[in-house]
């Protein structure tokens, strides 16, 4: 019996589930199809020192009893897998934040979570630290998560702020940093925000103003300059990257007009 199960888990896995396209999909089917080989061969071991399934599922349910007390962390941790299968408020790949851990999902087993950590106390941006965090899935049941890269919006609203002179040229700072931003990534944030209103639209905020283009506006900071912040759409992945590229453009482009975009020159900044 037991060659039997796992015979038939062999070609279930590779007749079925391998064709299985989406990545994370077939991921999650592994994993339930291995779970319910282990607990068909179980049963089966059970009912062998048994004389009927009564018995052996009789004595499966005392043993669950018994253990159920020893180790309610596992069983609740084994309740959030099913939970994560069922609900998907994150899957592998997707960049999360539950509690204080931050990271890329790299694997989701039974018991617990891991995560390839992103940020954290030694790093200032948004690169991978080098660092695994791992966590029980029991903490799906009760920490609010954040998924950056869910599947039907995988995106998320960045900015990049410069600190100028009240006496700056405003309008030519707004266009210039438009012109910027649209360049690198216009068209794609258009299709992006056409996406994102159909979302709204299912929602009670569907009213929400969203921009199809790069947005520049400006702020009072909390000294004596103003803040001229430009905000567009990105993949999270690639937020470091697009930030960094976009600054060093914006910054030619600015400094290129000293006389009407005036920066603070201080070593008090």
């Amino acid at each position: 019996m037991v060659v039997i199960v796992m015979a038939n888990a062999k070609s279930i896995r590779v007749y079925v589930i391998s064709q299985v396209e989406n990545r994370p999909a077939r991921y999650n089917l592994i994993r339930v199809l291995n779970f319910v080989m282990v607990l068909s061969i179980l049963i089966i071991g059970l009912s062998l020192l048994s004389a009927n399934w009564y018995t052996a599922l009789a004595s499966l349910g005392l043993l669950s009893l018994i253990l159920g007390f020893a180790l309610q962390t596992p069983i609740t941790s084994l309740i959030g897998w099913i939970y994560l299968l069922i609900r998907q408020p994150y899957r592998v790949g997707d960049r999360i934040q539950i509690d204080e851990a931050k990271g890329d999902v790299i694997d989701v087993s039974y018991l617990d979570t891991t995560l390839w950590e992103f940020g954290g106390p030694y790093l200032s941006t948004q690169h991978p630290s080098g660092r695994i965090i791992k966590f029980p899935n029991s903490l799906v049941l009760n920490k609010t998560i954040y998924n950056y890269s869910w599947p039907l919006f995988p995106y998320v609203w960045n900015e990049i702020k410069f600190e100028v002179s009240y006496d700056s040229d405003l309008d030519f700072i707004t266009r210039t940093m438009q012109q910027v931003v649209e360049e690198e990534i216009g068209e794609r944030m258009m299709e992006l925000v056409r996406t994102y209103r159909e979302l709204l639209s299912q929602t009670p905020v569907d009213e929400l103003e969203i921009q199809e283009r790069p947005v520049v506006h400006f702020r009072a900071s909390e000294n004596t300059w103003l803040e001229a912040i430009v905000r567009y759409l990105v993949h999270p992945k690639e937020s470091g990257r697009v930030k960094t590229r976009l600054t060093k453009k914006l910054l030619e482009k600015l400094n290129a007009e000293p006389e009407r975009v005036l920066f603070p020159k201080s070593n008090l900044r």
